[in-house]
């Protein structure tokens, strides 16, 4: 029973998250969330340090600037509100061949979000 939680505990020691954010720096993507409990789809572009989403029919774009590789701040280009000027800070935690799970929150803000993007192209 001990040789079993020993090597049990080794195996998950070594695991460690797949996590090749350079594969998610351009292409189109998906991103579900809910909103006024109904769940709405966002879809975006993102080209090196430009981001374009389409979200209910109306288009917008962000700057991004990548602080590593597996974090960005993406930044509204146009705000139409405070809220929107307002950066907001990107960390893409695990990765899949065709997904990522990020991290995000506004920048100086403790509260954290979640959410996982696929690429589509």
């Amino acid at each position: 029973m001990t040789l079993s939680l020993v090597v049990l505990l080794t195996v998950n020691a070594c695991y460690q998250p797949q996590r090749d954010c350079k594969a998610f720096k351009n292409g189109e993507f998906t991103f579900t969330s809910i909103i006024d409990d109904k769940e709405v789809s966002t879809t975006f572009v993102r080209n090196g340090d430009l981001e374009i989403d389409y979200f209910q029919g109306k288009v917008d774009s962000s700057s991004v600037r990548w602080i590593n590789d597996c974090e960005y701040i993406v930044k509204k280009m146009h705000p139409k509100n405070k809220a929107e000027e307002k950066s907001v800070h990107m960390k893409i935690l695990t990765t899949t061949e065709n997904s990522y799970t990020f991290e995000y929150s506004i920048v100086g803000d403790d509260n954290k979000s979640r959410g996982t993007a696929i690429k589509t192209n």
